[in-house]
Formats: C-alpha cells, sequence, structure tokens
C-alpha cells in the first residue's frame, strides 16, 4: 500500500505546511491548522471546450472583439445596483453574511423575481430539506413551476443535475456543506471549498449560467475558509445587520461588472426582505431636536448620496488613560480628530471620555465625514446644539484645513431633497457649479471657521 502522505493547512489563509505549527506563519492566528489527507492524484484537469481552446491561443488585444455583458434585471432595484446594474450571465457571486441574517431570504425571493420572468432557477439546498424550503418559500408566498428546488450536499450529482436540467440561474447554499468525495476531508475545509468552487466556476463559464454561492462568516465578520475564496468569485456582497433590527445592509466588496463602492438597504418584514427606497429618511427618522453632539453629514455609497447622524459623547474620564470608542467608523480617526481640535482650536480634550456612534448601523469609511466628526465633538464638549438644519460635509487635514472632497452636487442635492437649508461645505468647492434654491451654502477653509459656522463659536 502507498503510504499515506498528508499535511497541515490553515482553515483562515490557506497556508499549508508539512508539520502542524501552532501559529499560522501566513496570518498569524493560533490554532488554525488542521490535517487533511493528500493523494496523489489530487490535481484533477476538466476538460476545454472547443472555444475555450480557441480562445487560449495568444492574440493581439486589438483583434480581440468586444462584446458588451448581457444584464438580466430582476424586480429588486437595490441588488440590481450593487451588481453594476443587473446579473451577468456566466458570473460567480459570493454572498456573505452572519448567521440569521437574512441571505437565504434574499435568494430565495430573487430565485422567484427570475423564475417569474420565465427563467429557469435551480435552489440548490445543503442545509435545509426540500420540505423545509417549501415551507419558507410558503411564507414568502413564492410559487413558480420554473423554480427547480433540489437538496444535495455532493458536488459530483450537482454537477450531473446541472448537466440535466441546464438551468439559467443556480444558487448553493451554502458552499460550506458541499464535498467532493474525492476528497478526504471534511466539508467546509479549506481544500473541499476552493474544490468545489473551482468545480462551480467551471460549470458556470462553459455553460454560460450565473451561479450563487452563500458562505459562512468568521466570529471577525470575514467569509470563512481561505482568503482564495473570494478571488476566485466574479462579486463579493457582504449581507450586513443587526439580527434583531429590521434593516440590512447589501454592499459589494468585490464587483468585476461594476462598482464597489454601492449599497443597497432593505427592510425585514414578515413577508420577507422589501428595499428600501430613500434610506436617508430612515436613518433621520428618529433624530433627536437640539440635542448637543449630533450633526447630520451627506456620505457618497457609491454612485449613490446617504444622509446619516452622527452622535457623539463627550465626558470628563474617571480613569488616568481617557476612552475612545467608535461605532460605525474608524476607531482611529476619532483620536486624530480630537488632536487636531485640541491643537488648532485650543479645546482641552485630553482628560475626556469620546464615545462616537452612526445611528442606523451604517458604516462609513470615507474621508467626507471628517468635518461632521469634529463638529459633533465639539457640540458635545461645549454643549452647544447644531441647527437641526445643517448638513457638514468635509475632510479635514492635520494642520487643520479643510479639504475639498468629490460629488458635492450629489451631496448637496440629496440634502436639499430633505429639508436641509443650510450645507457647511469646504471653500474649494463652491466654484464651478450651482446650488438648488433655498440652500445655503457656507464655504469653510478650516475647522475654526466650520466651528464658527455650526456652533457660533
Amino acid at each position: 500500500m502507498a503510504k499515506r502522505k498528508s499535511k497541515f493547512i490553515c482553515n483562515d489563509c490557506g497556508y499549508e505546511s508539512p508539520k502542524w505549527m501552532g501559529k499560522c506563519p501566513g496570518c498569524g492566528n493560533w490554532n488554525s491548522m488542521v490535517e487533511e489527507v493528500e493523494k496523489a492524484s489530487s490535481r484533477r484537469t476538466f476538460a476545454h471546450t472547443e472555444e475555450s481552446k480557441i480562445a487560449a491561443k495568444p492574440t493581439p488585444i486589438t483583434a480581440v472583439e468586444t462584446v458588451n455583458e448581457a444584464r438580466i434585471f430582476t424586480d429588486s432595484r437595490e441588488l440590481n445596483r450593487v451588481l453594476g446594474g443587473g446579473i451577468v450571465k456566466g458570473s460567480l457571486v459570493l454572498i456573505g453574511g452572519d448567521p440569521g441574517i437574512g441571505k437565504s431570504t434574499l435568494l430565495l425571493q430573487v430565485s422567484s423575481q427570475l423564475a417569474m420572468k420565465q427563467h429557469s432557477v435551480l435552489y440548490i439546498s445543503g442545509e435545509e430539506s426540500m420540505r423545509q424550503t417549501k415551507l419558507r418559500a410558503d411564507r414568502l408566498g413564492i410559487s413558480s413551476e420554473n423554480l427547480l428546488v433540489y437538496a444535495e450536499t455532493n458536488l459530483e450529482e450537482i454537477s450531473r443535475t446541472i448537466e440535466t436540467v441546464n438551468p439559467e440561474f443556480v444558487i448553493v447554499d451554502s458552499i460550506q456543506t458541499v464535498f467532493h468525495p474525492e476528497i478526504t476531508s471534511a466539508p467546509g475545509s479549506v481544500s473541499q471549498v476552493r474544490e468545489c468552487t473551482s468545480e462551480l466556476m467551471r460549470i458556470g463559464k462553459t455553460k454560460n449560467i450565473a451561479i450563487f454561492i452563500v458562505g459562512h462568516v468568521t466570529k471577525e465578520g470575514s467569509i470563512a475558509g481561505p482568503r482564495l475564496l473570494e478571488h476566485m468569485v466574479d462579486t463579493v456582497l457582504y449581507f450586513e445587520g443587526e439580527r434583531h433590527h429590521t434593516y440590512r445592509i447589501l454592499r459589494a466588496v468585490k464587483n468585476r461588472f461594476g462598482s464597489t463602492n454601492e449599497m443597497g438597504i432593505f427592510e425585514m418584514k414578515e413577508a420577507g426582505l422589501e428595499e428600501v427606497a430613500n434610506p436617508s429618511e430612515i436613518f433621520l427618522e428618529e433624530r433627536s431636536q437640539g440635542a448637543a453632539g449630533s450633526t447630520v453629514v451627506a456620505s457618497m455609497e457609491g454612485t449613490r448620496p446617504v444622509l446619516v447622524e452622527i452622535q457623539a459623547l463627550i465626558s470628563p474620564t474617571s480613569f488616568g488613560n481617557p476612552r475612545r470608542m467608535a461605532t460605525g467608523i474608524d476607531h482611529n480617526r476619532v483620536p486624530l480628530l480630537m488632536a487636531v481640535l485640541e491643537k488648532r482650536v485650543g479645546m482641552l480634550l485630553q482628560n475626556q471620555d469620546a464615545y462616537l456612534k452612526v445611528a442606523g448601523g451604517v458604516k462609513l469609511d470615507e474621508p467626507a465625514i471628517d468635518l461632521a466628526i469634529a463638529v459633533s465633538i465639539a457640540s458635545s464638549f461645549r454643549d452647544k446644539p447644531t441647527r437641526p438644519t445643517d448638513c457638514v460635509i468635509g475632510e479635514v487635514g492635520l494642520t487643520g484645513e479643510v479639504r475639498r472632497v468629490s460629488r458635492i452636487e450629489q451631496r448637496v442635492q440629496e440634502a436639499a431633497k430633505l429639508g436641509f437649508e443650510r450645507i457647511i461645505l469646504p471653500e474649494n468647492n463652491l466654484g464651478g457649479w450651482t446650488g438648488p434654491k433655498g440652500i445655503q451654502l457656507i464655504g469653510v477653509a478650516s475647522v475654526s471657521e466650520a466651528l464658527q459656522a455650526a456652533l457660533g463659536g
């Protein structure tokens, strides 16, 4: 008998080693190396189509024919926006999110929408039986003969079924439950996830089938399995939101067919997920009037402007080392902006605890929110509320200057639509365009000028 060979693979990053190690050299995580049996014929080759053999020859780029990717639209405008304008045939889309967040509900609703448009859809469930899927479909009011349900985890049976049915769309829920019988490791391991995703990618590309796969996430919030999984697929979507809140955010992290900054917002109701047409109203509907430490900022999420409320609470510390906590924004940005306020404006913040939060559960990561954070901190520290009809936009530099931001016209138009009267924005953004009627544009060049305009001093 051939000697049994084994190797150790990191479950987090996919690093391979001939011996076990407590700490992975690739990602630095502890106790993430697992043993897997290595087979001599583990590398399998797939038969290529005649078209792929022809296209494999080196060709001058001027001789390559360009074809516009045909997109298929769903009834969900939010999903279409996040995907870059619709579903591309032959694409492989990975959707990750916390358990119970609504991934299966979203894909089942999308499957029903495509089936109602006379597209054949194959929904493969590895975690639920066909009866369980039917019960969920009845709760969502889904019924269509073009939607086929299949409960299977064996990849060879799944491939054979796709060959027989030949659907236009395939949903695999989830990739961690699918296994290939030729690989000895357990389902969900690095080797299984990698090989199963590679096989599904081959099926989708050769047969021009759009495939959606669901991926579990780790406790850190990233998709479980090796990072290679995200590199293999065409699009990576994250379904975010608190399980005990009704709003869900679908965010594109990677997209070969569109922007990676797009965001779609849904509301979880009894009848399933419903898209939110105007998210700015939702984020501002419970805003307190006349409360110190509250500022509204116009942030860009891809091509969509969104108005959100940034709240700050500044209080004297009880310890020698003051606390700096932030939810929804980068926590490293808080001490940086507090240092700017202390050095350039003269606020004594070194003995103050700072707690910041973006209301509504949305996460902001663009530099245009710097000025709103600084105004919120100053408002809470001085106990002076900002005007409820003010919107603050701008990037703050370390020398205290306010720098220009992109897409200022769209941000101001969104603020005007919701009834804001004054926009505090960078002075360099004022030229070359005209603001809407009824809106007062206040250009500022420094943080001191912004605080003077927003707080009166």
